[in-house]
């Protein structure tokens, strides 16, 4: 891991005169980490379309859901969490750790506002390890070999990939990525993913009208094409379902079941 500046600094290389997706993620889940053009997107994408912070908390409660079940039920120690974003609540190491506290957790994202808030990430029990790995996750090798210096790769790994393959325009190299890491991680790890989706023609065109506001764009892909993440793979019960459809427990949320759709599998 590596930081540059001043601690609350910004680096040169941020502009808060423009939204910025992670940003207005974290605005709209209630944190902290966001600037006035975020918070005008968030309100303007919030106005057409209220259901979005809901969306959002529902994604966050599958990565809770998930990371609960990949500590707790199938025993995994390990956690490699490409594109983890802003600091919130129930970060993947808190879930994990609260769990089993000997739990390693890597962060991969070459975002320098990630950068900026990534103390917030390594906060760690005794008994782990929470690292950062400052790479693009299309860089297999970047990631792998950042990933190393915390985990051992010979051991199995659960890999989180939480919503953020939407930013990967092309779907080929979406797909590619998340191939190639699966076939590098050992039998006995795990792939958890979430993708939004739309979930009416109103969400796709409020989406269509922020992609083109010069945020980096999301795509939204249906189901039917994401199913794909898991070719070859072992579906953890349900499958791959809505969010709020994942084993849901008493603290998800039921208002919608078409924002977004993720699954858990075992890698052969």
């Amino acid at each position: 891991m590596s930081t540059t500046g001043n601690p609350g600094e910004l680096p040169p290389q941020i502009d808060t005169s423009v939204a910025h997706s992670a940003r207005v993620w974290n605005y709209w889940l209630g944190g902290k980490d966001n600037f006035p053009a975020d918070r005008a997107a968030g309100d303007a994408y919030r106005e057409h379309y209220p259901l979005i912070e809901t969306f959002a908390r529902e994604s966050r409660d599958f990565l809770r859901r998930t990371v609960t079940y990949l500590a707790r039920d199938a025993g995994m120690r390990q956690f490699l969490d490409l594109g983890a974003g802003l600091p919130t609540a129930n970060n993947t190491h808190e879930v994990a750790q609260r769990i089993a506290p000997e739990s390693r957790i890597v962060y991969v994202d070459h975002d320098p506002l990630v950068l900026l808030h990534v103390h917030a990430l390594l906060t760690s029990s005794p008994e782990g390890a929470t690292a950062y790995v400052e790479a693009d996750m299309r860089d297999t090798d970047a990631v792998l070999e950042g990933a190393a210096v915390t985990l051992d790769l010979d051991e199995p790994v659960a890999l989180v990939i939480s919503d953020v393959l939407g930013h990967i325009v092309d779907w080929d190299d979406a797909l590619s990525l998340v191939r190639r890491l699966v076939e590098r991680l050992p039998s006995g790890s795990y792939l958890a993913l979430s993708h939004s989706t739309a979930s009416d023609e109103t969400h796709r065109a409020v989406q269509d009208g922020y992609n083109k506001s010069g945020a980096i764009p999301y795509i939204f892909r249906e189901p039917e094409t994401t199913i794909a993440f898991f070719e070859g793979l072992e579906m953890v019960e349900p499958g791959m379902v809505s969010w709020p459809n994942w084993r849901p427990d008493a603290n998800t949320g039921t208002t919608t079941d078409r924002a977004g759709w993720g699954a858990v599998a075992r890698i052969p």
